[in-house]
């Protein structure tokens, strides 16, 4: 009789990618097919109303090619790096006690590095707003 130790081993052939490969066709099949559906079976009235750019039900005014200050782009990429460097605290939340003493430095370690961070973008100014 098998016991666990030989459903668990870790040998791969090329038939344990079996079930992953399936997934992925049927995945990509569901998709291709909900698309040919909806081309061949959607409505295909075009009036002069429904080809025009809609941007959030405000006119548009100008042009869309105008320049966009960095400090838009500068502001989301600090947003996403410190918000995935506070991502990183649940780990340790969830296992602080068995973390003990060496957790406990190495979060403080971690910390320390995201506050240098903080402190070096705020002197460069990153944060401000006035041009």
């Amino acid at each position: 009789m098998y016991t666990d130790t030989v459903f668990l081993s870790a040998t791969t052939t090329p038939f344990s990618y079996f079930p992953i490969v399936l997934q992925l066709i049927a995945a990509l099949g569901f998709v291709g097919i909900t698309m040919l559906a909806t081309h061949f079976l959607g409505p295909k009235r075009k009036t002069s109303d429904k080809l025009i750019n809609f941007e959030s039900g405000i006119e548009q005014k100008g042009n869309a090619r105008q320049p966009v200050a960095i400090k838009y782009f500068l502001t989301a990429i600090l947003f996403v790096l410190f918000d995935v460097e506070v991502i990183f605290f649940y780990p340790y939340a969830v296992n602080f006690k068995e973390l003990g003493w060496e957790g406990f430095m190495a979060v403080l370690m971690f910390v320390g590095f995201f506050l240098c961070g903080f402190i070096y973008i705020t002197k460069k100014g990153a944060l401000k707003w006035e041009d």
